[in-house]
């Protein structure tokens, strides 16, 4: 990739003429200073608040376009800058290779965050303990969903559970606590295995974590499925915990979950209705996803979501959902 090699002479205003102009910046002065043009840049192109969700998507993707085009030099997990911090353990928790050469700022400082949250934790009321995410996996930062599966009855008699899509291990945890004697979690993403099997092993929970697409074998007297709320395309590999493309994962677990549960089981979907605020997916859609997967509504408890960044009206559901006719 040809670079325009740039150093603290650099204002943010001239930054972002050359990076619309089809340059890539490669940043040869301060690191501190590189991070501060990153910010002018965001404040310039600020993320988008107005307009219909595609017209959101699009000029998004054009932020990160943008923002991803300001690079510094690291060789061995150094960033070789004056004043840049000791990044090679965040760098090696990141899976970023040792001979990645120049990377984009905006992602390195997504690995310094990340790095961050992992070693502190997030605290969850509802488990009344800590969960460190992994890189790319999503963090617990909004804790309503596992309010839900905390305090939702469990089936009478269940002794076995499976957490699809299980992230960092949360869900997996709570129905422990709650009593569940033996839990399989899965998921396809490795990073979220690795992380789900550290959680579960400080938290002292004997589980099975599994990395394969959504159903381990077997069946479970209740299944517990948080999945990504957004069916859209993602456009980073962060995104992925967010955004569902095309509701792959929501259909594919709704299309196959009666088969899996034991008789008299549950399944539990998790879901926020920001689809639907989006204009993205119907209720009526959904409906139609369960009936279609052979199952009925047995119930659904409701919550506003309290975090900083909920939509206006937004509401978090579990849906109790068993085979129909049962």
């Amino acid at each position: 990739m040809p670079f325009l090699t740039v150093d603290d002479r650099m204002t943010a205003d001239r930054a972002l003429r050359l990076i619309r102009r089809g340059h890539t910046l490669l940043w040869t002065g301060d690191f501190q200073n590189a991070r501060q043009i990153l910010a002018a840049l965001g404040r310039r192109v600020p993320a988008p608040r107005d307009g219909s969700f595609a017209d959101q998507r699009r000029r998004q993707a054009e932020r990160v376009r943008i923002l991803s085009s300001l690079f510094v030099p690291m060789t061995g997990h150094r960033v070789t800058l004056r004043r840049s911090p000791d990044l090679r353990t965040a760098c090696r928790e990141a899976g970023v290779p040792h001979d990645a050469g120049p990377v984009p700022l905006r992602e390195l400082l997504g690995v310094i965050g990340a790095h961050q949250l992992r070693r502190r934790g997030v605290h969850v009321p509802a488990l009344n303990d800590r969960i460190h995410p992994h890189y790319g996996v999503f963090a617990p930062t909004r804790s309503e969903y596992a309010d839900l599966v905390a305090q939702q009855p469990l089936p009478a008699g269940a002794g076995t559970a499976f957490d699809i899509g299980t992230g960092t291990g949360l869900l997996a945890a709570i129905l422990a606590r709650r009593g569940i004697r033996r839990l399989v979690a899965t998921d396809n993403n490795p990073r979220a295995v690795a992380c789900a099997r550290e959680n579960l092993e400080r938290l002292a929970v004997s589980a099975e974590v599994l990395e394969t697409d959504l159903f381990p074998p077997g069946r479970a007297d209740l299944i517990v499925c948080n999945p990504p709320w957004i069916p859209a395309t993602p456009l980073t590999a962060l995104d992925r915990a967010v955004y569902d493309e095309d509701g792959r994962m929501l259909r594919g677990f709704l299309g196959t979950v009666r088969e899996r549960l034991e008789p008299g089981g549950e399944a539990w979907l998790i879901l926020s209705d920001l689809a639907e605020l989006l204009g993205l997916r119907s209720r009526g859609e959904l409906v139609a996803m369960f009936q279609a997967g052979g199952l009925r509504v047995a119930g659904r408890t409701s919550v506003e979501p309290r975090h900083r960044r909920a939509r206006d009206g937004e509401v978090t559901d579990l849906w109790q959902l068993r085979p129909g006719g049962c």
